[in-house]
């Protein structure tokens, strides 16, 4: 039989992570991948479950590829990631066409799955272990992004803050640390395959070690990262909890010119009362406080947050704490999410749940002030200079697309850059002066150095 596979990633940054090793586990075992499913004897989807449309999205991939595989009965479809963990044994017994599936500890046993369903053997009745395992993530694997551009780097898996309206820790187990030696190892293989810039990523990347026995934090893993990569331009990280953005941390920040002024803060919310019911660990004064003294370090901060309205027992007054408390803040990107209630977390059988209609009429209040704060937030960013990885073409092809140390791929708005001299690629890092901004978009010019 052809050892060709079909690969489909949902979900965040961290799958597309898991995605990408086991494509690199497969290919070690002599399987090659294909762009075309109805190509493939094997097909498998990634899937998400963090909330019901992502368990909606999910299904829906599964029962589309089950579609494709009437067409070859011979292939194989194989389920993989948080939605097997979530639901266990369901998706075979409910679509007949699955023919295994994989749980987020079981990623590393890819290839296994495959040979054995080549040898005949039946995988339906295969219930997903717990979540556990990381050494999967300990291999050279091809980055999902543009070549020459960036790559996510996961410092860890799983999650331990329990906060009541996340299944996370249900679908990915307690916080598991990878080794800073592993990490730099990865770290340069990437680097010297061509990545310009290392995005960290975990659950909450803030609580980095903390499981470890030599407990190293985040701040000294980025500086071990600067010096043992020196050929990286930029290191991103994402996931931030603000009581765990220490002195240390917002030191190294500012004084380590790898490290980008970027800081992802989901906050969830500014009503004291609200955050103790999620059981957060923060309250609005402590958020504040570590964004003044962030700000005050770094004056370039780019600054991102998300919230969620409609949590249950919400009031008007809460809402309006929230929305005076962004106000006040001024988040340079904000996402806003209607509580989705998760069956499996404490938030789903809390009482005063929050009608939909009017936790959408509240995230609709929050972004139309929110859009105002982001056009001037960027507007504070034209005729300043700044290194912009160009990423792509725009669909007219005149200008590149592209970001700088203010812009995570795919969640943050893009600056288009106009070329001034025609050696610019895909994977350049020029210089570019921002000439115009709006809330959700940036454009530059690139600087010819030659004239300046």
């Amino acid at each position: 039989m052809d050892k060709t596979f079909y690969l489909y990633s949902l979900g965040c940054p961290k799958n597309e992570v898991d995605s990408e090793c086991m494509s690199a586990l497969l290919k070690e075992k002599g399987y090659r991948f294909t762009d075309h499913p109805k190509e493939a004897s094997f097909l498998v989807v990634n899937t998400c479950a963090f909330l019901e449309s992502a368990v909606t999205e999910a299904i829906d991939a599964i029962l589309e590829l089950a579609e494709i595989k009437k067409d070859n009965p011979k292939a194989f479809l194989i389920v993989t990631g948080c939605l097997p963990q979530r639901y266990k044994d369901e998706i075979t017994k409910e679509i007949p066409e699955v023919d295994a599936v994989l749980g987020t500890g079981e990623y590393g046993q890819i290839a296994e799955v495959f040979e054995s369903l080549l040898e005949g053997h039946s995988l339906k009745e295969h219930v997903p272990g717990p979540a556990g395992a990381i050494d999967y993530l300990d291999r050279e694997r091809l980055p999902s992004a543009p070549p020459g551009t960036y790559a996510y780097l996961k410092i860890a898996e799983g999650c331990s803050n329990a906060c009541a309206y996340c299944i996370i820790p249900r679908l990915r187990g307690p916080q598991r640390s990878r080794s800073v030696e592993s990490i730099v190892k990865e770290a340069q293989c990437l680097v010297a395959s061509g990545v310009k810039e290392l995005i960290l990523i975990a659950q909450d990347t803030t609580r980095y070690g903390e499981d470890l026995p030599e407990r190293p934090t985040l701040a000294h893993l980025l500086r071990t990262l600067s010096l043992e990569v020196p050929d990286v331009a930029l290191i991103r990280t994402l996931y931030f909890y603000a009581d765990r953005l220490t002195e240390e941390l917002l030191l190294e920040m500012a004084g380590n010119d790898k490290i980008a002024h970027y800081i992802d803060l989901p906050i969830q919310h500014a009503s004291d009362r609200i955050l103790k019911a999620m059981r957060r660990h923060e309250t609005s004064d402590m958020i504040r406080d570590k964004i003044t003294r962030a700000r005050r370090l770094m004056p370039d901060l780019i600054l991102r947050s998300t919230v969620i309205t409609g949590f249950p027992g919400e009031t008007e007054e809460d809402f309006d704490i929230l929305l005076e408390f962004i106000k006040e803040i001024e988040f340079d990107r904000l996402g806003v999410f209607e509580f989705s209630p998760e069956e499996g977390t404490a938030a789903f059988l809390m009482p005063d749940q929050v009608p939909h209609s009017l936790a959408s009429k509240r995230r609709s209040i929050l972004m139309a002030n929110q859009q105002d704060i982001a056009r001037r937030r960027n507007e504070i960013r034209i005729h300043t200079t700044v290194p912009v990885i160009l990423e792509a073409v725009d669909e007219r092809g005149i200008l590149f697309e592209g970001r700088s140390y203010g812009e995570a791929p795919e969640i943050d708005p893009v600056i288009y850059v106009a070329a001034t001299t025609p050696d610019l690629t895909i994977g350049s890092r020029p210089v570019v002066r921002i000439v115009d901004a709006g809330p959700y978009d940036l454009t530059g010019v690139s600087i010819d150095e030659h004239r300046e």
